[in-house]
């Protein structure tokens, strides 16, 4: 497997799983306590989160929940684009991601200091996002989803759920190693089209996706399949997201993109204890 990306000349490795903090710059995010309201906020944010341990910050400024507001990519970027300026600013050897399926966004991001594109869609929202990300020559993580936010929870059937999603992602692989992109990360897209069942059947298959040859991501923090398991919130729902985060580290799992950065190192960190 891949080991390494570079993030505008600094080598990532992944030899070591490393964890992306989530700031929400979204009023509608699907967990409240992790949204910042104020410039202060967000820098106090993401300040505590790199303390702790978060070795990339992702930036998003919309929803992707169920049936969330798509937001233009003009109203995103003026949530996301001085957010991501102002920490760069405050942070300057920090490595920050920017979370969206617009290629304009993208890359107006570029400008002011992004190192990651994180496209949930998996540039199936909008077809300009490979050429932009090899424009930039930015690492690209591509997620598996059927539909978009607003429809996916409608678009859950599958033949061959893991089998469908490593094509899916090889495809994409393939489409972007044509354009020149070679640093791609790769996310199975717990959630985006997927139900309670086959999240959990998807995290007990996560190995097979070594076989793509990609660092890979798992997105769980908080979400739905967890909570609702539990008959909980997503307020309440921090220990069994550190139960399935240690199930995606044992399952191969390089990053965890979290909201709560203490608990995902220290679950790391007791996985490397039982994996020295």
């Amino acid at each position: 497997m891949m080991r390494t990306i570079n993030c505008r000349g600094i080598l990532m490795d992944f030899s070591c799983p490393k964890i992306m903090g989530i700031v929400n710059v979204s009023p509608d995010s699907f967990y409240q306590q992790s949204v910042a309201q104020t410039e202060r906020q967000v820098v106090e944010q993401v300040e505590q989160m790199i303390a702790e341990g978060a070795d990339i910050i992702d930036v998003g400024g919309q929803s992707t929940k169920p049936n969330s507001i798509c937001l233009l990519p003009e109203e995103e970027l003026k949530r996301v684009q001085p957010v991501l300026a102002l920490l760069v600013k405050n942070f300057p050897q920090q490595i920050f991601s920017i979370d969206t399926f617009y290629s304009s966004v993208a890359l107006a991001c570029a400008d002011v200091g992004a190192d990651i594109v994180n496209d949930i869609s998996g540039g199936t929202i909008d077809e300009k996002m490979f050429v932009a990300v090899a424009k930039t020559k930015m690492p690209y993580i591509c997620t598996h989803i059927q539909g978009t936010p607003q429809t996916m929870q409608s678009k859950t059937h599958y033949n061959d759920l893991c089998l469908e999603v490593i094509q899916f992602l090889d495809d994409k692989i393939v489409a972007l190693h044509q354009l020149g992109v070679k640093d791609i990360l790769i996310d199975v897209g717990i959630g985006f089209g997927k139900t309670i069942p086959q999240n959990f059947s998807l995290l007990q298959q996560l190995s097979f996706f070594q076989t793509l040859e990609k660092p890979l991501l798992i997105g769980l923090s908080r979400k739905s399949f967890i909570y609702k398991s539990l008959s909980l919130t997503p307020e309440l729902a921090l220990n069994g997201t550190t139960a399935m985060h240690m199930i995606a580290l044992q399952n191969g799992a390089n990053i965890l993109r979290v909201h709560d950065v203490k608990e995902a190192k220290e679950c790391i960190t007791l996985f490397q204890c039982l994996n020295p």
